[in-house]
């Protein structure tokens, strides 16, 4: 089967799409054939093995694992002989490694059935994004309905998940984004809006229940003056760094937390079948659709992680299978 392959860090220039041996799904396994996949920041830094920090458990010298993608869709074409839940045929989405192929195993408790109305591309968009942007609103920021709640990088993946999903637990929503997205993220439910080349939401005198940052592009300390007293920021995206990024923005945020009210903390999505679930009867009421920027084929997988890289995806990048 062909599949996406790197051999050592650098660039998406040294990504191949190669033939290898297809997989061979173990007894909790299933085998599925993949329709769609997405991409994400994590594949831009493992694909780079940044931090460099983080080559101590992911390869020094080179990658231990040669395959990139997280997000899958598709249709299972084997069962392992555990496996109860779902049979051959079936539509699932869920979350794996090595994504960018044209076949993968996945464990029976990392995907669930695909929504018959969603498409495969819509539903590879899902896992990562969809699941941060869930557990860092519900879990993380505690956040109740009537809260108010601003989303920095509102534009992007996890930021077009968490405006709608905000909204459906009852929040008062502001979205921050470029000039670009401003009608995209009003469209899916921000009941205000910021364009950050026109306005500096730290200097607007507005506070707010909750911050989840997905970009990390201002000061700690600018971004509690936008919090209330007792109000809670959430790390999801930091500036971009080789050695240690983003741990001292991360250190910085565990102490500033210790010396007053408001909490600061950083935050990374859990698999969690049941919020895939969640996620999936979420899309199924109408009450969060993925946004997807653009879609590309397998061999351009090296021209979706270039261009997510650059920072200005609208919503989700895909790699379609057919």
């Amino acid at each position: 089967m062909k599949a996406i392959v790197y051999h050592g860090y650098g660039s998406p220039d040294i990504l191949r799409c190669e033939d290898v041996a297809a997989p061979v799904p173990g007894d909790d396994e299933v085998l599925i054939k993949v329709r769609a996949a997405s991409v994400n920041p994590l594949d831009w830094h493992f694909l780079r093995g940044t931090p460099y920090i983080g080559r101590v458990q992911f390869g020094l010298r080179k990658p231990k694992s040669t395959r990139l993608g997280a997000d899958v869709a598709g249709q299972v074409e084997t069962v392992g002989k555990n496996v109860t839940g779902l049979k051959v045929g079936d539509e699932v989405f869920g979350a794996c490694r090595g994504a960018f192929a044209e076949s993968v195993c996945v464990s029976e408790s990392d995907v669930v059935l695909k929504p018959e109305a969603l498409t495969f591309e819509q539903a590879a968009s899902v896992p990562i994004a969809g699941l941060t942007a869930l557990q860092a609103l519900r879990d993380k920021g505690r956040l109740q309905p009537g809260q108010t709640v601003l989303i920095n990088g509102a534009g992007g993946g996890v930021g077009t998940f968490a405006v709608q999903i905000a909204k459906s637990l009852g929040a008062d929503v502001t979205g921050v984004c470029g000039p670009r997205n401003v009608e995209r993220v009003r469209s899916i439910g921000a009941d205000w809006v910021i364009d950050y080349t026109r306005e500096d939401f730290t200097q607007s005198g507005q506070h707010y229940d909750l911050i989840l940052d997905c970009v990390g592009n201002h000061s700690l300390s600018a971004c509690r003056r936008a919090l209330n007293p007792r109000g809670i920021y959430i790390i999801i995206g930091a500036p971009d760094g080789r050695w240690i990024s983003p741990l001292p923005r991360v250190l910085q945020a565990l102490v500033l937390s210790r010396l007053g009210s408001q909490s600061l903390t950083p935050f990374l999505a859990r698999r969690n079948q049941k919020d895939l679930i969640l996620l999936r009867d979420l899309m199924a009421a109408g009450k969060v659709t993925p946004v997807i920027d653009r879609c590309y084929k397998l061999e351009e997988v090296p021209d979706a992680i270039r261009y997510l890289a650059e920072g200005h995806a609208r919503g989700k990048v895909i790699v379609s299978l057919g």
